[in-house]
């Protein structure tokens, strides 16, 4: 039976801005307080869905949610009616009414961690939505993104969702941004990878000093017990502290793996050669033949790959046998970047193809092309028991696109957020979405 990897993009949500929310994300950071664009960046997102969709990649998309957040504003003590609510949070607490209105949810390769059914003990694909607890702002979004998945993943023969991990600070999971996977074919046994940034209970594991560590050794435990994980199918390995500190909040800024591949920085991580051997070996039992490609830090800055996105990029299996990278177009600027993407593709190594895409308005809030997928394992059963409605095709993406242009803004400032106005615009929107993508009610203003 045919096996695929399907790429589940975030679709930019009606109220994308720069609240400078993610403290340790330096594009986040560094760009807080710029007028944003939402229409620009829904289109840019959507454009690049297509153009994987033409070169004959299965491609999904996964719906934003409600923004700004009225219950989570209402569960810290602001009441009266919607409009009220907004209006005094933003006299209040306008940090709080900024993080509400986050549409950080476009990265969904934080939605949550997946397990393909020929790695788990009872055969089925396995979900649990990341908790995000170390950013308030993120925080609020797996209740809404459990359902989005359930609607999406509604077959319970083939499904099976659990729920986030306990919301402490022991128990910190960022979902599939810390964890990627290993196989011969996507439809036979693999080896999934799971990368922390510290340990809540062991202190033989360092942290770093400067930037939280967003993922623990705890979480990536429990989700590999939820899932049915065999223990010749996991290896965990630790992000490196230092390099945490220089802004990689999470592995997929400095690291990406497709295949047999795994595509690092050497400072990625540490006890690194202990760590790929490991990969190796248990890849090795189940057939596979791991190759690791490391980038040397005399050729490639940390500092250059967090601000280019180099390892934030998409790698997909071409029907060749090679590898395609897709890439921000900040990696083309970057002149070391680009340089040592010439030589690699000068290598004839497994990467063969270079892609460079514009994501400038999500660049700009701290995620590239990888951030903004969830990638998903499945057989050509599974694939027919999706929700056909999720899945992209022309006339999807033609319909996706009309929708944006009809209801987006084309600027959105932080004073913008307080515009009760801007609540209402968000909700027809995604009344409307939920008919196109046949979700159903999911949304907290839908059902109560």
């Amino acid at each position: 039976m045919k096996s695929f990897e399907v790429n589940f993009d975030g679709l930019v949500g009606p109220t994308h801005n720069y609240g400078g929310l993610s403290f340790g994300n330096v594009a986040s950071q560094s760009n807080s307080q710029q007028a944003s664009n939402p229409r620009e960046a829904a289109l840019q997102g959507l454009e690049k869905m297509k153009a994987l969709m033409d070169m004959g990649f299965v491609q999904g998309v996964l719906a934003p949610q409600e923004r700004p957040d009225v219950a989570a504003l209402r569960s810290l003590g602001f009441a009266g009616t919607d409009a009220q609510v907004i209006e005094r949070a933003a006299k209040e607490a306008m940090p709080l009414l900024v993080a509400s209105c986050s549409a950080s949810s476009m990265w969904v390769a934080n939605a949550a961690t997946v397990s393909p059914s020929a790695d788990t003990s009872d055969g089925r694909v396995h979900f649990t939505a990341a908790n995000l607890n170390c950013k308030y702002h993120r925080s609020i979004e797996h209740p809404t993104t459990s359902r989005v998945l359930g609607a999406m993943f509604a077959d319970q023969q083939h499904f099976a969702h659990h729920a986030a991990l306990p919301a402490v600070a022991q128990f910190g999971d960022e979902g599939a941004a810390n964890h990627t996977r290993f196989c011969r074919d996507y439809g036979e046994a693999g080896v999934e990878f799971f990368v922390f940034g510290r340990s809540a209970f062991d202190s033989r594991y360092p942290a770093p000093q400067k930037y939280p560590a967003r993922q623990t050794l705890e979480a990536s435990q429990a989700v590999a017990r939820l899932h049915g994980l065999s223990e010749e199918g996991v290896v965990f390995a630790q992000q490196n502290p230092a390099v945490i500190d220089q802004g990689v909040f999470h592995n997929d800024v400095i690291a990406v793996g497709n295949g047999e591949l795994l595509f690092h920085h050497q400072d990625a991580f540490l006890n690194t050669e202990q760590m790929l051997a490991e990969l190796h070996g248990k890849l090795a039992a189940r057939g596979g033949n791991f190759q690791s490609i490391s980038v040397p830090r005399d050729q490639v800055a940390v500092e250059d790959a967090v601000r280019s996105y180099l390892f934030n990029s998409q790698l997909l299996s071409r029907t060749d046998g090679s590898m395609l990278l897709i890439v921000p177009e900040e990696c083309r600027a970057n002149p070391r970047v680009w340089q040592y993407l010439q030589g690699l593709l000068a290598a004839g190594g497994p990467i063969r193809v270079v892609k460079v895409f514009d994501l400038k308005q999500s660049m700009q809030n701290g995620g590239g092309p990888a951030c903004l997928r969830l990638r998903v394992a499945l057989n050509e059963t599974e694939l027919a028991a999706v929700n056909p409605g999720v899945i992209m095709t022309p006339a999807l993406y033609d319909t996706l696109t009309a929708w944006v242009n009809k209801h987006y803004r084309d600027a959105l400032r932080e004073s913008d957020l307080a515009d009760p106005q801007l609540l209402l615009e968000c909700r027809t929107a995604l009344d409307e979405l939920t008919q196109i993508l046949k979700l159903g009610a999911v949304y907290p203003f839908q059902i109560n």
